[in-house]
């Protein structure tokens, strides 16, 4: 089923405010947290970075989720206002995704054309009014 997410990125703070929103939203409730400790990933990473989330998931209010994942300083990442927040557009199939990846791409920068990730095929673009999207379809 497709849906609209938001994606937060946190800089090593995601499991906090994951565990505060589900207070606020979904109090003890359970939700989704990978971290990279728990990936292949985590041999690459300095040992403070470790155990940062690479995703969360929670559903907050009408269905709708919000996902989050610390930004890695090793990796050059910096938080800050314009890339902490990203709308995460969830497909059912490729070319829903590409064809309006291919619209909101055009005159866009910070592109990465959807393309297969462990998870599934994802991309992403940083639209041409500086808002970031994100494009997801799910390997189920």
């Amino acid at each position: 089923m497709e849906f609209v997410g938001t994606y937060l990125n946190f800089p090593l703070k995601s499991e906090e405010a994951f565990n505060f929103y589900r207070d606020v939203f979904k109090p003890g409730s359970e939700y989704t947290l990978i971290k990279f400790a728990d990936t292949p990933m985590a041999e690459n990473l300095p040992e403070h970075e470790r155990n940062g989330v690479m995703h969360a998931e929670l559903e907050i209010l009408g269905g709708h989720k919000i996902f989050a994942t610390d930004s890695l300083g090793s990796m050059g990442h910096e938080v800050k206002v314009g890339n902490n927040t990203t709308l995460s557009l969830n497909f059912d199939t490729r070319e829903a995704s590409d064809a309006i990846y291919s619209k909101l791409s055009q005159g866009a920068s910070d592109n990465v054309a959807p393309h297969e990730e462990p998870w599934g095929y994802w991309g992403t673009c940083l639209d041409r009014y500086g808002i970031r999207w994100m494009f997801n379809v799910n390997n189920n």
